[in-house]
């Protein structure tokens, strides 16, 4: 479970934003987006293979 302590001074919005970027860090909305529908084995590790592709050619670009 992500949570996030509020700080001495600190506002609400930036709160929300660490909050926000400890979600997106932890990889859980991207976990809630994918369970979202009922996906095989199967195509699971398709889709997975696929992103690895796409991760690896961003990375091979930058280079």
């Amino acid at each position: 479970m992500a949570y996030v302590v509020l700080r001495d001074g600190e506002d609400g919005e930036a709160l929300v934003k660490r909050f926000q970027s400890i979600i997106q860090r932890a990889g859980i909305m991207r976990e809630l987006r994918d369970r979202r529908f009922f996906r095989s084995k199967g195509e699971q590790t398709r889709i997975d293979k696929a992103r690895a592709i796409r991760r690896a050619r961003r990375r091979r670009r930058r280079v």
